[in-house]
């Protein structure tokens, strides 16, 4: 339980936040009418901070879930404007404050523009904190399905020469709790289908936190199709470590119930083990540990298991949900694994690439955080995932779909 320190804390800064976002909003636009612009601010506030905080507890049984997602971001986006708004006009009032006390402070002063010194600082408040407000929003309603297909071609001079030009779509991160549509899920789908890929693999997390978010998509995900079917792993989210079960079998119930899912789907979920996939009498192999993340994350991978029985195929692949696994555990230990493919940061669902610049808060937490990495003759590549989890969108880093494609030379 929080101390009533932090609580009353919180309740401080939350009312600061509040205080200057109203300051802001009606300085700034010079309401005729005051009655009317208090009841346009707060009751649009205290809707959404209504929503925000007893939509999951009660709300959810009354309320569509796309309603109730959009309402919480909004509520989120609009307290970050705020904050901002309060960065600005905080140290302003602080400086009339000392102003004051030195018995110097005069009331605003017009300026040559007819605005006082307030107005113009409430202006520029809200103008500053609209930018990324306005990025948030759009990253909700334009980015969020907006995937992109990438393509990546990796050289291996051990690659057996049956598998040249085999061709590989990941996928990472579903996250199928947080959809609230499905149509441009399923265009998706079908145009990975149009790929004719030889081998479809998933690299973990495909619920939020228990099996029963995939039911509304079953008939979606199920249409995967590739030469060599679908493999798939786990991630930190699929066991429901961040659920307060009633008891434990609770959780082995849903554990064993996602699973089946997997089942269900035609995937074939890999639990710390590996497959062999034979073509023209050459082979390579997939292995596929559960989820393993250095810190805080838990550790179900267990690669020596997974690892068992193929020392003596030449090329191997390895679907580990967390890319830390690849400083951690298999460059020092699995020197001969060749290709590991992972997804977990999302890119952190923000930052910017492009041809000038590479960013996301992903690079403070992992070194390896989204596309290719090489170090000797070990490739990892990182996906950005093809969901979203918390902020229901994406600005800069895109939901991904990846074509990996292994050439020999």
């Amino acid at each position: 339980m929080p101390s009533l320190f932090f609580i009353s804390l919180s309740f401080l800064i939350y009312g600061a936040i509040e205080y200057y976002g109203w300051q802001a909003f009606s300085t700034a636009l010079r309401f005729k009418n005051i009655e009317v612009a208090k009841w346009i601010y707060w009751g649009i506030t205290v809707t959404l901070l209504a929503v925000f905080f007893a939509y999951r507890p009660f709300l959810y049984k009354y309320m569509p879930k796309t309603l109730g997602v959009y309402f919480s971001t909004l509520f989120v986006i609009l307290l970050l404007t705020k904050l901002i708004v309060l960065l600005f006009l905080f140290p302003e009032d602080i400086v009339r404050l000392a102003k004051y006390a030195m018995q110097k402070f005069s009331a605003g002063t017009p300026t040559a523009g007819g605005i006082t010194r307030s107005e113009f600082l409430s202006r520029l408040a809200i103008f500053t904190a609209a930018i990324p407000a306005g990025s948030l929003l759009y990253g909700v309603v334009v980015n969020a399905y907006n995937y992109q297909f990438r393509k990546v071609t990796i050289k291996f001079p051990n690659l057996p020469e049956s598998f040249n030009g085999f061709r590989i779509i990941q996928l990472s991160d579903i996250h199928s709790g947080s959809f609230t549509k499905t149509e441009p899920v399923a265009k998706a789908i079908d145009k990975i289908n149009a790929t004719g890929a030889d081998l479809i693999v998933f690299t973990g997390d495909l619920v939020n936190n228990v099996a029963s978010e995939m039911e509304p998509f079953m008939d979606v995900f199920n249409r995967l199709q590739a030469k060599h079917g679908v493999i798939s792993v786990t991630g930190n989210h699929d066991y429901g470590d961040y659920v307060e079960w009633e008891t434990p079998a609770d959780k082995r119930a849903n554990f064993e119930q996602f699973k089946n899912v997997h089942k269900q789907l035609g995937w074939d979920l890999l639990l710390n083990e590996n497959r062999v996939i034979e073509k023209d009498g050459e082979k390579i192999a997939v292995l596929g540990v559960e989820n393993w993340g250095k810190g805080r994350f838990a550790k179900y991978g267990k690669f020596e298991e997974a690892y068992k029985g193929i020392e003596g195929v030449p090329f191997k692949i390895l679907l580990s949900h967390d890319p830390s696994s690849w400083d951690e555990k298999v460059k020092p230990a699995f020197t001969d694994i060749d290709l590991t493919l992972s997804g977990h940061t999302h890119g952190a669902q923000f930052g910017v690439e492009n041809k000038w610049l590479r960013w996301s808060p992903s690079q403070y937490i992992y070194k390896q955080w989204a596309g290719l990495y090489n170090e000797g003759k070990q490739f990892l590549y990182v996906n950005r995932g093809f969901g979203f989890l918390g902020y229901p969108g994406r600005v800069g880093i895109l939901p991904e779909v990846t074509e990996i494609t292994l050439v020999k030379g």
